[in-house]
C-alpha cells in the first residue's frame, strides 16, 4: 500500500497485556468477543497470532487481525492453480483468520491498513516457513467484496473462502 494511503499515526503490533480491548466494537459480536475473551489465550497457546491496530501512544485496540498456518487439500484449489502445485495431498498456506475494525474507524482505511500489514507479515514468514497463499474465510458478502477488491479469488467449492497467491502478495511489496 502506498505510504500516502496509510492512516497517519496508527501502528500494528502483536497483542499484549498492555492493550485495552474492552471498548472495541466492530458490530459483529463473535469478533468482539473473540478479541475480549479468546485472542490472548490463542496467542499464548500459539493457535493464532493476533495483531492489533492502535493510534498514537494509546493502547486502545481499534482493529485487529489474526494469522496462523493452514494446510489446504490440493484438490480444493481452482484447477489452474492446482496444476502448478506439487502432487502432495496438502499444501501450506497462511490463514488470515480474523480481521475487524472498530465502528468508529470505518471508511478511514483501517481495514486496508490491517490487511496490508497481514499480507506483509505473511510474505515475510513465507521466506522462513513455506506458504503458497494467504487464505481468508469471509463471514459475509460484504467481507467477500472487501477481499475481492484486493485480488482475492474464491475457492471453487466455497465462495466465502478466498485466497491470494503468495506470488501476488510478493508483487504488492516489490
Amino acid at each position: 500500500m502506498p505510504e500516502s494511503r496509510q492512516p497517519k499515526g496508527y501502528r500494528v503490533e502483536a497483542l499484549g497485556k498492555q492493550h485495552n480491548r474492552s471498548a472495541f466494537s466492530c458490530g459483529a459480536e463473535p469478533l468482539d468477543r473473540y478479541l475480549r475473551e479468546q485472542a490472548r489465550q490463542d496467542s499464548r497457546k500459539r493457535v493464532a497470532a493476533p495483531f492489533v491496530l492502535c493510534e498514537g501512544e494509546s493502547n486502545a485496540v481499534l482493529g485487529y487481525n489474526t494469522l496462523s498456518v493452514l494446510s489446504v487439500d490440493v484438490g480444493a484449489w481452482p484447477k489452474y492453480v492446482s496444476l502448478k502445485l506439487p502432487k502432495y495431498p496438502f499444501v501450506p498456506a497462511t490463514l488470515l483468520g480474523r480481521l475487524a475494525v472498530d465502528r468508529g474507524l470505518r471508511s478511514r482505511g483501517a481495514g486496508e491498513h490491517l490487511l496490508m500489514d497481514a499480507l506483509r507479515r505473511a510474505l515475510a514468514a513465507s521466506y522462513e516457513v513455506a506458504s503458497v497463499a494467504v487464505v481468508v474465510d469471509a463471514k459475509d458478502d460484504n467481507a467477500v467484496s472487501f477481499y475481492r477488491r484486493y485480488g482475492f479469488i474464491a475457492f471453487p467449492d466455497d465462495p466465502n473462502r478466498l485466497f491470494l497467491p503468495m506470488a501476488v502478495v510478493e508483487q504488492l511489496f516489490a
